[in-house]
Order: C-alpha cells, then sequence, then structure tokens
C-alpha cells in the first residue's frame, strides 16, 4: 500500500492482512503468537495502546467463538482454549474441521474527537486436526 502524505509506519495499517493456516488438534490448547515489527522485522512496534479481538466462526455449524487475546508489548497471543477446541469437528479423519478466523485491532486516535482506526491484520484458516489418543476427545 502506498500513500504520498502517510507516515511510513501508518502506510502499513490497512495494508493486505496476512493469511495464515493454524492448525490446532482437537481437544488441545492452542496459541498462535502475532508480531507487529519495524521494517527491520527486529524492532517491536509501540502496541501499548491497542486492543485486539479475536474470532473464529465454523461455516458447517454456523458458530462463532470468540478466541482469548493477551497483548504483550510488540506481539498478541491469540489462544484457542482446550475447552472450546474439543468440540471442533465431529468426525473421524486426519482434518475434522475448518474454521475461519481473524484478528481486529483498534488503535486509539491521538487526536482529540479523532475516530479510532481499525485493522485486520491476520485472517485465515484453522485446520482442526484429529484426537486419536485413547481418552482423547473422539
Amino acid at each position: 500500500m502506498s500513500c504520498a502524505t502517510c507516515p511510513p509506519d501508518i502506510e502499513k495499517i490497512g495494508a493486505n492482512p496476512s493469511n495464515i493456516q493454524w492448525c490446532v488438534v482437537r481437544g488441545d490448547t492452542a496459541t498462535l503468537r502475532i508480531d507487529f515489527v519495524e521494517d527491520d522485522e527486529v524492532t517491536y512496534l509501540d502496541t501499548s495502546t491497542w486492543s485486539y479481538d479475536a474470532t473464529a466462526y465454523d461455516p458447517s455449524t454456523d458458530i462463532s467463538f470468540t478466541l482469548t487475546t493477551e497483548d504483550e508489548p510488540g506481539y498478541v497471543l491469540i489462544t484457542a482454549p482446550a475447552s472450546m477446541t474439543e468440540d471442533w469437528g465431529n468426525i473421524y479423519s486426519s482434518v475434522v474441521a475448518e474454521l475461519i478466523f481473524d484478528l481486529q485491532v483498534t488503535i486509539p486516535s491521538d487526536l482529540i474527537g479523532g475516530l479510532d482506526t481499525i485493522w485486520t491484520p491476520v485472517i485465515g484458516t484453522i485446520s482442526v486436526l484429529g484426537d486419536v489418543t485413547l481418552g482423547g476427545s473422539l
């Protein structure tokens, strides 16, 4: 994305989201870490004022799930707890379900009366793998 009048850090926000395939084993707790870094890919962005929402959606059941987010300096952890993933998919197969998910970031405006920036930096698919361990979720 290019913007002739935007500061360099602003032109990244609103750019095409990263498309991630997240593999989760049914009945397990799964955590995904999303880093926000400068162009040098080492220095973390200041995300101290950002807030996060992450949602998964199962199109086969038409049910949405609110994923847990935990913000840390420069990154966020997205977690699907075992109590949630144990209900994803009800077949015997290597891939038992496919859900879609996204991460939405709210960046507060520094301007009085300004509008907050809403940004979806990550979208993707959750591939749910079957758990066949004795006593597992099948």
